[in-house]
């Protein structure tokens, strides 16, 4: 094979290897859009995760879940206020209220991530993020059930952002 040829194939392996690494992992993320469950909303999701939509007349809510560390909960209802700052404001104030709130890890304008600790040994994060569209308003957080890393729940935080 002459040299120029080897190069290029050489070349092409390792940006394809490159490829590969970047994108490989069992929690590779793809679009996901829920309007088939009745909520007009795309989200970063597993392949592959099990969606449960229950109406509850009020509000709908869905979860999505992958694996032991992809769970989430949206709930969507009538928005009374149509600002998803000031309904962020009061979501963190509950969440600071808590028994075992411990600390914020991430905030920003629609959202934060935060630390829920019972003792030493048992420490479990979550979020929650705020998004308003039209008259609804959608609250994501992570599913009830489960213990999640950090960095399981900054992952999912920013897969609905």
């Amino acid at each position: 094979m002459p040299k120029i040829e080897r190069m290029r194939y050489l070349f092409s392996m390792l940006v394809l290897s490159l490829l590969f690494i970047s994108c490989g992992g069992d929690t590779a993320q793809n679009k996901l859009d829920l309007m088939k469950y009745g909520m007009p909303i795309t989200i970063a999701a597993p392949e592959g995760s099990e969606i449960v939509s229950e109406d509850l007349g009020f509000m709908k809510d869905i979860t999505v879940k992958s694996g032991d560390n992809y769970f989430i909960q949206i709930l969507a209802g009538a928005a009374i206020k149509l600002d998803p700052v000031k309904i962020k404001e009061e979501k963190l104030a509950e969440v600071k209220n808590g028994p075992f709130f411990s600390k914020i890890i991430k905030e920003d304008d629609h959202g934060f991530v935060f630390e829920k600790k019972i003792d030493e040994q048992n420490i479990n994060y979550d979020f929650r993020h705020i998004r308003i569209q039209g008259d609804k308003e959608y609250v994501f957080q992570t599913g009830l059930i489960g213990r999640f890393t950090q960095a399981d729940v900054e992952k999912m935080y920013e897969s609905v952002k």
